[in-house]
C-alpha cells in the first residue's frame, strides 16, 4: 500500500495486491478477533467489566500513539474527524463494552455465535451508508450464512435467547457502523491510522473510565487476567483492526464482512482449547456450511 506524503489528504490510497491480498488481510483480522471473547473472559478474572474495557482502550491508544508519533503522522483533516468519531464510538467503546457486559452472563461460545450475525449487519449498514448494491446472489449467500449462524445459536441455547443477548444485539449495530465507516476511511487513510486516531480520540474518555473503574471495581491480578488484557488491547483492538481495515479497503466492507462468518466457529475452538467449554457435535457441520457461504460471497458481485 502506498500513500501520499501527507496521510491526511482526501486522495484515495493506491492499493496493491488486489482481492487476494485484501482477503488475506481481512482473514488475519478475523483470526485476531476470534480470540477476543476468550481473552475477555480471561480478563474478567482480574478486572471488572468497566475497568477492563477502559484499560484496554488506554493501552491500545498508547500503542497507536507511539506508532503515530514515531511515523510523525500529521493530524487528519477536519473532514475525517466525524467518521473517526463513529469508528471510536462503535469499535473502540461500544462493541467492547457491550460484549464484555454480555460475557458476565453468557458463555463465550454463545456470544460468539450471536455475534456471527455481524457480517450480514455490516453488509446492510454498508449498503445504506455507501449506496453499494451487491447482487442477489451475494445477498442470498449472506442471508443463508446468517440463518445458519442464527440456527446454530438457538440450537446451542435450547431455542431461547440468553439474558446478555440484548447487549450482544446492540453490539452488532454499533460495530457494523464502526466497520462501515472505518472501511470508508481506510480508502483515504492507511488502515492503521484509522484505528490509531480513533483510539487516540477516545483516550481522554478511556483515562477517566480507567480511574473510575479501578477505583470502584475490585482487581485480582492473575496470569490469565493479564494475558487477556494484553491481547484484547494489542491483538484485537490494534493489530486486528489494522489488518481488518486495510483488507476492507481492498475488497470492500460488504465482501470482507462475510469472512467474519467463520469467526464464531473459530471462537468455539478457542473456547474449548483455552476455557474448557463444551463444543457440540453440530459445530463442524455448521462450520462446513458457513465456509460454503463464505466461498460464494467471495465469488459473486
Amino acid at each position: 500500500m502506498t500513500a501520499q506524503n501527507s496521510a491526511t489528504r482526501s486522495t484515495p490510497i493506491a492499493v496493491q495486491g488486489g482481492a487476494r491480498s485484501g482477503s488475506a488481510l481481512a482473514g488475519l483480522g478475523v483470526v485476531a478477533f476470534s480470540l477476543t471473547f476468550p481473552a475477555t473472559a480471561w480478563g474478567l478474572e482480574s478486572f471488572g467489566p468497566w475497568s477492563l474495557v477502559a484499560v484496554r482502550s488506554v493501552l491500545a491508544a498508547a500503542i497507536a500513539g507511539a506508532f503515530l508519533l514515531a511515523r510523525r503522522v500529521p493530524l487528519p483533516d477536519r473532514a475525517h474527524w466525524a467518521g473517526l468519531a463513529v469508528v471510536a464510538a462503535g469499535v473502540v467503546v461500544g462493541f467492547p463494552l457491550l460484549t464484555t457486559l454480555a460475557l458476565q452472563t453468557s458463555t463465550t461460545s454463545h456470544a460468539a455465535v450471536v455475534v456471527g450475525l455481524l457480517p450480514l449487519t455490516t453488509a446492510v449498514v454498508s449498503s445504506l451508508r455507501t449506496g453499494a448494491r451487491p447482487s442477489k446472489g451475494f445477498w442470498a449467500a449472506a442471508v443463508a450464512g446468517a440463518v445458519i449462524v442464527l440456527g446454530f445459536t438457538l440450537g446451542q441455547s435450547g431455542g431461547s435467547l440468553s439474558a446478555g443477548d440484548g447487549y450482544l444485539f446492540g453490539a452488532l449495530l454499533v460495530c457494523a457502523a464502526g466497520y462501515t465507516e472505518g472501511g470508508r476511511l481506510a480508502r483515504l487513510l492507511p488502515g492503521w491510522q484509522v484505528i490509531g486516531w480513533a483510539l487516540v480520540l477516545c483516550l481522554p474518555l478511556s483515562l477517566a473510565g480507567s480511574v473510575l473503574g479501578l477505583a470502584y471495581e475490585p482487581v485480582h491480578l492473575t496470569a490469565h487476567g493479564v494475558i487477556g488484557l494484553v491481547w484484547v488491547a494489542a491483538g484485537s483492538t490494534f493489530l486486528g483492526l489494522y489488518v481488518w481495515y486495510r483488507g476492507m479497503a481492498e475488497i470492500g466492507a460488504a465482501r470482507a464482512s462475510q469472512l467474519q462468518l467463520a469467526q464464531p466457529l473459530l471462537t468455539l475452538v478457542w473456547s474449548v482449547a483455552l476455557l474448557g467449554e463444551h463444543m457440540s457435535p453440530a459445530a463442524p457441520v455448521a462450520a462446513g456450511a458457513v465456509l460454503v457461504c463464505i466461498a460464494v460471497t467471495q465469488r459473486v458481485k
